[in-house]
């Protein structure tokens, strides 16, 4: 479904859509901009296009085949199959039982650059976030800038991870923690740099360079004990009643926070029956805000009503943070206007406030560490259809969505053979990257 909003650009339907929103930043298509190398870049479109029906049948299989963080095998091997037949070098099981790599190198010496291809899906909903698409957008740069390498002679270097666990488990941070990105200059997805794409709702035809949100899990287990809940409920501790009072805690502070942030949970439990007293609970939440610094301001807060439910109902409560926190996004701006360029003479408009800002991912951490951009694109949902739904599930395996899949995979492979190619660009890419204070903050948070 489109919305019209007359002299703006035409939206595909999106979750909670307002005026305020529709008209965000768009820099408009714009079939007149000039863009580097347009030879390279026909050579990536021929290449991409070639490889179409391929990569079809492969985002299917994998979409037919969802899995979870961490069991990601059925992709990994089908994955790492299709670059081995294409010629890479493959390492399977790299540092993650899930994990892979794929490695391309041509001629002597040249930079390198990552790219990113996530697999996992979610539970019940199966690809709800359109990581079969990932996975293969992952597959499609890679083979066209060693297409590039090769028809245009370049030296340089290709590093392909396959990176699971996106979906809960910080899979990249992991992988970053093992040295999986050392010697890369940037990364595409995440190029000496990463790269990554996300599918979301948006902007018909469009991509996206948002940020992202920070987050941080917590874990939360309340101990109390059993009773018969009608015979003798006086000589239970209801560990139940403790989750429940602090659900309505944070549902309290979030009066309080600001708008941006967003803290949410869900309930555990183990043996319940509705004649006993719930002699345990658990509860796994979510705070986020636009940036690690405001989710620790927010994080004691929280805290304080998981500590003060215990309390009331005389249950114990043990309150942890689960893993290191999840960084936003900061898009490299080098590579993010040449990105911009070259999708907006070739593809369609880009906007900065779609794709997954009201989200995050774990490629956060990846930005911190070295230079990387990680645009949106919109596939077409239903309406109340967005990521992490059943409806999101199916727009993933439409061929619209492979169609813009495809669309952005193109500039971002050209703009990985910039960072590969030009040297001054490459001086930019570096002079805008993470600065010593950062890579101290995410090294101090790990």
């Amino acid at each position: 479904m489109a919305a019209d909003i007359g002299d703006h650009v035409r939206f595909w339907w999106a979750p909670n859509a307002s005026t305020e929103r529709l008209l965000c930043k768009v820099d408009k298509h714009d079939r007149s901009l000039a863009i580097y190398r347009p030879d390279i870049y026909e050579t990536i479109t021929r290449k991409i296009s070639s490889l179409s029906r391929e990569l079809r049948a492969l985002s299917l299989d994998i979409h037919s085949h969802p899995e979870l963080m961490f069991q990601e095998k059925y992709a990994h091997d089908v994955l790492t199959s299709f670059m081995e037949k294409h010629g890479w070098e493959v390492e399977k099981h790299y540092h993650l039982d899930t994990a892979w790599a794929a490695t391309f190198s041509h001629g002597n010496g040249g930079r390198v650059i990552g790219i990113n291809s996530e697999m996992d899906a979610l539970p019940g909903v199966g690809h709800a976030c359109g990581h079969n698409l990932i996975a293969i957008a992952g597959v499609a740069i890679a083979l066209a800038v060693k297409a590039a390498l090769i028809e245009h002679d370049i030296p340089g270097q290709i590093i392909l991870l396959g990176t699971p666990a996106e979906e809960g488990g910080q899979g990249k941070v992991i992988l970053l923690e093992k040295g999986a990105y050392k010697g890369m200059d940037a990364c595409l997805m995440r190029v000496n740099a990463p790269c990554l794409c996300h599918p979301a709702p948006g902007p018909e035809h469009s991509a996206s360079l948002s940020s992202s949100l920070a987050l941080q899990r917590i874990s939360v287990e309340y101990r109390g004990h059993s009773a018969h809940a009608a015979l003798s409920p006086w000589q239970g501790k209801n560990a139940l009643d403790a989750a429940v009072a602090a659900y309505t805690n944070v549902s309290l502070l979030r009066q309080q926070v600001k708008p941006s942030h967003r803290i949410h949970g869900v309930f555990e439990g183990k043996d319940w029956a509705a004649n006993i007293i719930p002699d345990n609970a658990k509860m796994l939440w979510y705070v986020r805000a636009p940036t690690v610094a405001e989710v620790k301001e927010v994080d004691p807060r929280v805290r304080a009503c998981f500590q003060a439910s215990g309390l009331a109902t005389g249950c114990s409560v043990e309150v942890f943070g689960m893993e290191p926190p999840v960084h936003e996004l900061r898009q490299n701006k080098a590579l993010a206007e040449t990105f911009a360029r070259v999708f907006i003479s070739k593809s369609g408009p880009v906007d900065y406030e779609w794709g997954i800002s009201s989200a995050s991912t774990d490629f956060g951490n990846i930005t911190y560490a070295l230079p990387s951009i990680h645009p949106g694109f919109s596939i077409p949902t239903e309406p109340n259809g967005g990521n992490h739904t059943p409806a999101f599930t199916s727009a993933a395996a439409t061929l619209e969505a492979h169609q813009a899949c495809l669309e952005i995979c193109k500039a971002l492979a050209l703009t990985g053979i910039r960072v590969i190619e030009d040297d001054e660009f490459y001086a930019e890419v570096k002079y805008l990257s993470p600065t010593d204070a950062l890579r101290a903050e995410l090294a101090h948070n790990r």
